[in-house]
């Protein structure tokens, strides 16, 4: 799943993009209305997170404008310091699928996203699958042949992006990207995450799912 957020605080747009991460979601991000009505016109989004108060283009305009064109089915999620009736009322009227009031829970936000998506696509659980390894994306559990596993915040991220591409290889280069965008620590960081990884993973268990694609990066899959 794809999310578009758009929100101009830079602290609150990092802190969704990465609690949604864990998550298991694909996350794009803007600051201001117009960029986020480029992505919206050439991209695809499975749902978009919109705060009102936008420079360049308010989040009433952008959700007007996406309702008016070929992505007009996308769900979109308002955010707003206001409270107000008359204000949740003009989200609703200029399209939006639901509304919440700043300041609120992350976890508000997660269960909200995953409620309107189950109403637009008539969906259930989001669970990843790779052999006898699960991750619930809901719950964030992740078992192996029934048993749970205790996996890190960073493990978790790094599970998701694993088991999305299985069994496709991914890069390292696009491992660290995501973990810690264009400010990586040194080189050693990633593969100490995923040395922890299949410590969690593999080591209690007969068949290893995380392999080294020496020179290239990582690959979980049954081999």
């Amino acid at each position: 799943m794809r999310l578009l957020v758009v929100e101009d605080n830079r602290d609150i747009l990092a802190n969704l993009a990465d609690y949604l991460g864990l998550k298991g979601y694909e996350v794009d991000c803007a600051q201001d209305g117009l960029t986020g009505l480029h992505l919206v016109a050439t991209q695809r989004y499975d749902l978009i997170v919109l705060d009102v108060m936008l420079p360049g283009m308010d989040g009433y305009t952008l959700c007007q404008r996406l309702r008016d064109s070929e992505h007009g089915h996308t769900p979109v999620i308002m955010l707003t310091a206001r409270d107000a009736l008359d204000d949740r009322l003009q989200g609703f009227r200029m399209g939006a699928d639901d509304y919440l009031t700043k300041p609120f829970a992350l976890s508000e936000l997660a269960a909200r996203i995953e409620a309107v998506l189950k109403r637009s696509r008539g969906g259930g659980r989001r669970q990843l699958n790779v052999g006898d390894l699960r991750y619930d994306l809901d719950t964030l559990e992740v078992t192996r042949a029934g048993q749970t596993l205790h996996v890190g915040p960073i493990g978790l991220k790094l599970l998701a992006l694993l088991m999305q591409k299985s069994p496709g290889v991914v890069p390292r280069e696009a491992l660290e990207s995501a973990l810690w965008g264009d400010s990586p620590p040194d080189s050693d960081s990633l593969r100490s995450h995923i040395h922890t990884l299949r410590q969690q993973i593999d080591k209690q268990f007969g068949t290893n799912l995380l392999h080294t694609v020496h020179g290239v990066g990582y690959r979980l899959a049954e081999l």
